[in-house]
């Protein structure tokens, strides 16, 4: 009994030990809890808004972003972020009766323009740090920190900013916050323009590599052209003025490199303001819309057909009007009116006929077909470097029967995006070489020294050389006597194609008979081609949807602007370089001014004196009139008609001979 009483105090013993341990262990957290709230609160309080400090005020300047003409599309500008210790606002209050913190944020909402009664419930916090506003201007928080009310404090950043507006909004993307690219190029390069990349530059006077490293943002300059851009955005205002389109979008290229030289789409946004917009609104559609692309695509099955030998321009083909594929009827744009009976395959590709084409695709064969989809690039990304890119949609080689393979080659079933179909059509365009595509020209450090410096790639070989010079012509004659008229340009050889493709209906899962995706594709001059331009105009309001009609004039516009600002010759006797050309004589300037024959009228002009001027000095001067031209001849202006002084209508034919080596 005695033992049992023993062993029973031993536990009790050990019982009471873990409890005391216990209770100590508790009176030190409380403790220690006591005195880093309350005995010590002040010192902590301090050494958290030193710790804030440190961490605002160590910002970093984001590089800009420039286009090939060196003007700023995207730079970071000092700024403040203002941030509020409701507590000390409260004590200051104390110390001033006068004053409230109604007043207070009456007073900062003015000058932030923003929601006072926000700012009030911010101060109104038992907090000792709340954000009142992120990435504030300078002046703005300069007036604020005018108004001297302790608790309100200022914190060093950078604001990133657009001085073009939306004008190159989708294609730059956006900086959140944090300072960090999240869409667009601003993503796409976020290391380069945050400085986290290093680069070496191989040294012109040595064989060693010198290292450059940045703390602050490398500066990218890309191969935009903003006066190209300006004619695109100007035609896609144009187009939504016009037609109310759902979706609409235009791609310029550089057919012979790859180099993105301006896009643009709508809807679109500004990303000064990219809070108040939505995903969808800040798509770049040139690379993310995918969509049936009609008879464009046309050219890619004439690429491979002529490529194979298993047609050529004059091959004929039987086209009533319809064609019986499977349980379907194929028809032509203009089946209702016209029966053609025997066409050449060139004479199929002018008037944009379903029924040639289907049956050029049953000659390809899904195989060989499917060969030349992929070498083209269609079903894959281009890889182009801008964020955001879809890859389009080839139906399964093995789910391809009859029918798919009609349809496909006219431009229906596979999906797309504007830029996989540009690319491979730009190979069309310069001789038969796949490009990759690209946007990005060099990149430099703060100095203005280059690190980098992109170059074109060729991914490889598609066509022949005389593939391409045939397809080329026949593209000519589309524009020139065919459905692709409305881009023809006095002078200039304008290859192109145009698209009307008919869009799934999701109620019915069936092809829409009134809704439509129209289109038009060019390239110019034909045999030297300096841009390649694809407007793609998604569910337009018009009398006659047509690619040609809607599409077409907004490509010629863009064409013939880029000819006229590169000074592109309008016909094979004229040098490129408007530079080296040398008077034969000299240009009296003390020569009497040519006046008008009489005052013009509305809509009308007086022809201006082009004797002596350039191709590019004529060209710029009818142009600002409004006027149009056809220019014969190389070197200086010696002959025109109508001559100087002549009252002529807007938008009449200017015909001027240029003579001189």
């Amino acid at each position: 009994m005695k033992n049992k009483d023993k062993n029973k105090d031993k536990y009790f013993a050990r019982e009471w030990f873990i409890y005391i341990g216990l209770i100590v262990v508790c009176i030190l957290i409380f403790g220690k809890l006591f005195y880093l709230q309350i005995l010590n609160a002040s010192e902590l309080k301090a050494r958290a808004t030193t710790f804030r400090g440190v961490s605002h005020n160590l910002p970093y300047e984001r590089g800009m972003i420039l286009d090939n003409q060196e003007n700023i599309l995207a730079k970071s500008v000092a700024a403040k972020d203002i941030y509020a210790d409701p507590k000390t606002v409260t004590k200051f209050l104390e110390k001033n009766e006068s004053l409230t913190k109604q007043q207070i944020a009456d007073s900062i909402a003015g000058i932030l323009e923003s929601d006072s009664q926000e700012i009030l419930d911010l101060l109104e916090k038992d907090l000792s740090w709340v954000s009142i506003e992120r990435q504030v201007d300078l002046d703005k928080a300069n007036q604020i920190a005018d108004l001297d009310i302790e608790g309100i404090g200022f914190t060093n950043t950078f604001k990133r900013v657009y001085p073009t507006g939306q004008l190159t909004s989708p294609i730059l993307g956006i900086v959140n916050m944090a300072g960090d690219g999240v869409e667009g190029i601003e993503y796409y390069y976020n290391n380069e323009l945050m400085g986290q990349k290093s680069y070496q530059l191989q040294l012109n006077d040595s064989s060693e590599n010198q290292q450059f490293d940045s703390r602050t943002g490398y500066n990218l300059t890309l191969s935009l052209d903003s006066t190209i851009q300006h004619l695109v955005e100007q035609e896609l205002d144009k187009i939504v003025e016009n037609t109310q389109p759902k979706r609409a979008s235009i791609l310029a290229m550089d057919p012979m490199s790859g180099k993105i030289l301006a896009m643009g789409s709508r809807p679109t946004f500004d990303s000064n303001n990219y809070l108040n917009t939505n995903a969808e609104q800040r798509k770049n559609l040139n690379i993310s819309m995918i969509y049936e692309p009609g008879s464009t695509f046309k050219i890619i099955t004439a690429a491979a057909a002529l490529e194979e030998n298993l047609v050529t321009p004059e091959k004929l083909f039987d086209d009533p009007g319809y064609l019986k594929v499977g349980p379907r009827t194929i028809t032509n744009w203009d089946s209702d009116r016209t029966v053609r009976g025997k066409i050449s395959f060139a004479e199929g590709m002018r008037i944009s006929s379903n029924v040639v084409l289907a049956q050029v695709g049953e000659i390809l064969g899904k195989d060989i077909f499917y060969t030349y989809l992929k070498s083209f690039g269609f079903g894959s990304r281009t890889r182009v470097d801008i964020a955001g890119e879809e890859q389009g949609l080839l139906i399964d080689n093995s789910r391809v029967k009859e029918l798919e393979l009609a349809t496909m080659s006219f431009g229906q079933a596979n999906l797309v995006t504007p830029i996989q179909l540009l690319t491979a059509i730009s190979a069309v365009a310069n001789g038969g070489t796949l490009y990759q595509p690209y946007i990005l020209d060099s990149i430099s450090n703060k100095d203005g020294t280059v690190l980098y410096k992109n170059e074109p790639r060729a991914i490889r070989e598609v066509l022949s050389k005389s593939t391409s010079k045939t397809l080329s012509d026949i593209l000519v004659d589309v524009v020139d006597k065919g459905t692709g008229s409305r881009a023809k340009i006095p002078g200039i050889k304008v290859a192109g194609k145009t698209g009307t493709a008919q869009k799934i209906d999701p109620t019915t899962s069936m092809y829409s008979e009134t809704d439509l995706i129209v289109s038009f594709v060019a390239y110019a001059p034909a045999d030297n081609p300096k841009i390649a331009v694809l407007v793609v105009i998604d569910t337009p309001q018009a009398e006659i949807i047509q690619g040609g009609t809607l599409a077409g004039p907004s490509a010629k516009q863009i064409i013939e602007g880029t000819l006229q600002y590169y000074g592109i010759p309008v016909n094979t006797g004229t040098p490129s370089n408007l530079e080296e050309l040398t008077p034969q004589d000299p240009v009296d300037e003390n020569s009497e001014p040519i006046l008008p024959n009489k005052q013009p009228g509305k809509g009308e002009v007086s022809v201006p004196d082009l004797t002596g001027l350039t191709i590019r000095q004529a060209g710029e001067q009818l142009g600002e009139l409004e006027l149009r031209y056809k220019f014969t001849g190389s070197g200086l202006a010696s002959q025109q008609f109508p001559e100087a002084g002549q009252i002529v209508n807007k938008g009449d034919y200017i015909e001027v001979v240029f003579s001189g080596e």
